[in-house]
């Protein structure tokens, strides 16, 4: 009959009235907090977690690990803590207790992984039934979580492989706009990225026709240079491009190289023709436009006029 808590008492019409539909954000972070709206204005209870106390505006916020979860009344789960070399903090926390909410009719958990478990592929494309293959630790332990998810029996999972995410508060435009901005350029290297309100409309059509066990890509239709991308925004600031840099010479931080030692070309065609998906943000053409447009330019400190020689 689904969890126990999921039906109210009966109406005098004799009526049996559904309780109000509960997500549990297993770390309420920027995509959660764009999902979180959207279900509030349905008229959800939406839950998340934060390891630090933080207000987030109509969500009952946890500080976790620390404060007591429980899953009582939790009708859908959305976890995005990422893994370490220790496992999943999830799983290794709360795996009993998801199990049993799974026993008892939980109706959706959504997963937020990404598109690092297919690995390096050279820059040739890869899609939901290619192979996971990865080639870097993130990858190695968020392909690790995703079968112990998929161990855990009845639960209702749906596993979504992220592409890099943009959106307002993370495009390139205050690095620009500081002057700090470089492009820097490896041969041959691409990146598939998403829009974050593109990440959002993907979780409400799976909320909204679940299909547990299902796997998506969550990426545009561009993969691109990033040079191309960071070129492209000075273009829209009215900036100077900035010089290009080449990756040998860059003295990238060991994390920023690993970046770059994964090059493939991520398709989103299943969640097009499974979650009838249209993009907002086809390219990042049009994601930092909008992005651009959401933006508190004013808050931005223009790189200083140089000196007159």
């Amino acid at each position: 009959m689904g969890l126990e808590t999921s039906l109210a008492p009966l109406r005098p019409s004799g009526q049996i009235v559904p309780m109000q539909k509960t997500l549990l954000c297993l770390g309420c972070g920027y995509t959660a907090r764009r999902l979180a709206p959207q279900l509030l204005a349905r008229g959800w209870r939406v839950i998340g977690t934060a390891r630090e106390p933080v207000a987030v505006p109509g969500v009952e916020m946890i500080t976790w690990p620390g404060d007591e979860i429980s899953l009582a009344g939790v009708t859908h789960i959305l976890s995005s803590i990422g893994p370490n070399a220790s496992g999943d903090p999830v799983l290794a926390a709360l795996q009993e207790e998801v199990a049993a909410a799974a026993a008892a009719g939980l109706e959706w958990f959504g997963y937020l992984s990404t598109t690092a478990v297919y690995g390096d592929r050279g820059g040739d494309w890869v899609d939901e039934t290619t192979p996971v293959a990865p080639t870097s630790e993130r990858g190695t332990w968020r392909t690790l979580a995703e079968q112990q998810w998929q161990q855990i029996p009845g639960l209702p999972l749906h596993i979504f492989r992220l592409a890099g995410i943009y959106g307002p508060g993370r495009g390139p435009f205050a690095k620009l706009m500081a002057g700090k901005a470089r492009r820097i350029v490896k041969p041959g290297q691409v990146f598939s990225r998403i829009h974050v309100d593109d990440i959002v409309q993907a979780l409400l059509a799976s909320i909204d026709a679940p299909n547990p066990g299902g796997i998506y890509n969550l990426c545009d239709d561009d993969p691109a240079p990033p040079q191309d991308v960071l070129g492209y925004a000075a273009e829209l600031l009215g900036l100077p491009v900035p010089a290009e840099v080449p990756f040998d010479e860059a003295g990238m931080t060991p994390m920023a190289r690993s970046f770059y030692g994964e090059n493939k070309r991520v398709r989103n065609q299943r969640i097009k023709d499974a979650l009838g998906v249209q993009l907002l943000y086809p390219s990042y053409r049009e994601g930092l436009c909008a992005v651009l447009a959401a933006e508190d330019m004013e808050r931005f400190v223009p790189p200083a006029e140089p000196p007159a020689l």
